[in-house]
C-alpha cells in the first residue's frame, strides 16, 4: 500500500467524540481569547463617543447612550492632527523603504555559507540585540551627524534591526539553491537573481517585517520627543500627547472650549478619540499584507 493510499485511508476515518470534544473546546477557548482582545478597543471607540456623565456612570459599554462628537470635534479644531498624520505616514513609508532595502541587502549576502567573514559579522549582528549604546551616546552621534529635527534621525540610527535581518536571512536560507543555479544558467547576475527570483519568493516574510518596520515607526513618540524641534515636523503622536495635555489643562482650570453640543470634551473621552485617530489608520495596512502571513511561498515552485 503506497503512501497516498494510507493517507486517504486515514482521512476517511471518522472522528471519534472525545476528538470532537477537544476541538470544539479549543474552538470555544480561540473565540474567549479574540472575545477579550476586541472588547477593550471597542469601548475605546464607544467612550470617545460617549458623554462625561455615561463615563463617569457606566464603567464598561459598547454602545453609548448618547452620542457626542466633542471629543473628535476637539482634536481636530486647530487642524494639527491632519498634518501630523501626514508627517506620520510620510515617515513610516520612506522609513519602512530604507529598512526593507537595507535588511534584505544585508540579509541576502549573510544567508550564504560559503561568504568568507559570515560569522563575525552575524556575531557583531547579534551583540547589538544584547547591548545598546545608550540614548545620550545616539543623541550625541545624531547631531555629529547634523540629522537633529529631520525625519532621517528618525529613519537612520535604526535602518537595520538584527531581529528582522536575521528573520529575513533565515528565510532566504530555506530556498532551494536550484531557483539561483537555474537564473544564473540563463544568464542573471547576482543583483538580478536577488530582485527577480529571491525577492519574489519571499513576499510572505518581507509582508511581516516590513509590516513590524512600518508599526515601528507608527507608533514612535520617544525618538520623535527628542529629536525632532520644528512644529511643523511633529508626527501624530505628539500632536496627540499636546491635545491631550490641553485637555488635561482645559478640565482643570474650566477654559476648555464649548462646542454647543453638551459642553466641554470630557478629558477621557478626548483620549480615547486620540487613542483610535492613533490606532484605526495602521489597522487598515493589515488587511493589505495579511494574506501573505499563511501563504505557502515554494508551493510549485520546484518540480521533477
Amino acid at each position: 500500500m503506497n503512501m497516498i493510499a494510507v493517507f486517504q485511508k486515514r482521512s476517511r476515518k471518522k472522528i471519534s467524540p472525545v476528538e470532537r470534544a477537544g476541538m470544539a473546546l479549543v474552538s470555544l477557548i480561540c473565540i474567549l481569547a479574540g472575545t477579550f482582545t476586541i472588547l477593550p478597543f471597542l469601548y475605546v471607540i464607544a467612550g470617545s463617543f460617549a458623554t462625561e456623565k455615561e463615563l463617569v456612570e457606566r464603567s464598561f459599554f459598547i454602545i453609548p447612550h448618547t452620542f457626542s462628537m466633542n471629543a473628535y470635534k476637539y482634536i481636530i479644531a486647530d487642524g494639527g492632527i491632519f498634518r501630523g498624520l501626514g508627517n506620520s505616514f510620510f515617515i513610516m513609508i520612506v522609513g519602512t523603504f530604507i529598512n526593507m532595502l537595507f535588511t534584505t541587502t544585508l540579509a541576502y549576502p549573510l544567508s550564504k555559507s560559503w561568504l568568507r567573514g559570515r560569522n563575525l559579522v552575524l556575531n557583531i549582528i547579534i551583540v547589538t540585540m544584547l547591548f545598546s549604546g545608550g540614548m545620550i551616546p545616539n543623541y550625541l552621534v545624531v547631531k555629529n551627524l547634523h540629522l537633529l529635527d529631520t525625519y532621517m534621525a528618525l529613519i537612520l540610527p535604526g535602518a537595520v534591526s538584527a531581529f528582522n535581518l536575521i528573520i529575513i536571512k533565515n528565510f532566504f536560507q530555506e530556498l532551494p539553491r536550484e531557483l539561483e543555479e537555474a537564473a544564473r544558467i540563463d544568464g542573471c547576475t547576482d543583483v538580478g537573481i536577488f530582485v527577480k527570483v529571491v525577492l519574489p519568493l519571499s513576499k510572505p516574510a518581507l509582508a511581516s517585517v516590513g509590516l513590524f518596520y512600518a508599526v515601528s515607526h507608527w507608533n514612535d513618540f520617544f525618538n520623535s520627543l527628542i529629536y525632532l524641534n520644528s512644529t511643523g515636523k511633529f508626527p501624530v503622536q505628539i500632536i496627540l500627547r499636546q491635545i491631550v495635555l490641553l485637555a488635561q489643562g482645559a478640565s482643570a482650570d474650566g477654559s476648555a472650549v464649548d462646542f454647543g453640543t453638551g459642553g466641554v470634551p470630557p478629558e477621557q473621552a478626548v483620549k480615547m478619540a486620540a487613542t483610535v485617530a492613533a490606532t484605526i489608520p495602521i489597522l487598515c495596512v493589515y488587511p493589505f499584507v495579511q494574506k501573505y502571513f499563511e501563504q505557502g511561498v515554494m508551493v510549485g515552485a520546484v518540480k521533477g
